[in-house]
């Protein structure tokens, strides 16, 4: 599977155009991030860090960490912005908080091949991780053209958040292969039963 794509229902993916929004979809239709390899597939699959990554300490502390932010980013992309809102200002500190980590630090290396690759410097740590999706967090939130462009899948029972980037701004599902494809079906059958009545 090309992990910038889902092609099943079950996969973890990475299709609603931001890395904090990613995250969001990582408890739908269940939760995704129930032990430690999910989460490393994610990492990676996210593009937080490049492919090969050692990332032997991601542990049950880290499922803890990413679970808190993506409650977090829930809280603030899902709402409209409000001071008012208890929790969204503590979801908006908390964020602010992880976003003041140093995140991973990445540099060009040649690789076997001759290419220059990214790796990173170091070992990424949870709080580093954390701290670049809070950091995507805070550039969605104070980007006045990507905030408006935040959608909920019009699919039936599905809570995916995702940008619409689409022309036209009409897109309406988190994916037109899964949710459009179901809605598609739905159409069908619904104007097959009537044909037959």
């Amino acid at each position: 599977m090309a992990l910038g794509t889902a092609t099943a229902p079950y996969e973890l993916r990475f299709d609603s155009g931001r890395i904090c929004l990613d995250l969001l979809a990582t408890t739908h239709p269940e939760e995704r991030l129930d032990s430690a390899e999910p989460l490393r597939a994610w990492i990676t699959g996210s593009g937080l860090v490049p492919a090969g990554t050692p990332l032997a300490s991601a542990d049950s502390s880290w499922i803890v960490g990413f679970r808190e932010l993506r409650g977090h980013i829930g809280q603030l992309v899902c709402k409209e912005p409000s001071g008012d809102s208890r929790s969204f200002v503590i979801a908006l500190a908390r964020v602010n908080e992880l976003a003041r980590a140093e995140p991973p630090v990445p540099s060009a290396v040649w690789d076997a091949g001759g290419s220059l690759v990214r790796a990173l410097c170091s070992a990424p740590t949870c709080a580093a991780l954390l701290a670049a999706v809070a950091r995507d967090t805070v550039e969605l939130l104070t980007d006045p053209a990507a905030r408006a462009s935040i959608r909920q899948c019009e699919g039936d029972n599905c809570p995916i958040v995702y940008l619409d980037t689409s022309r036209g701004r009409r897109r309406r599902w988190c994916s037109s292969e899964v949710c459009g494809n179901r809605e598609r079906v739905a159409r069908h059958r619904r104007r097959a039963a009537l044909a037959r009545a």
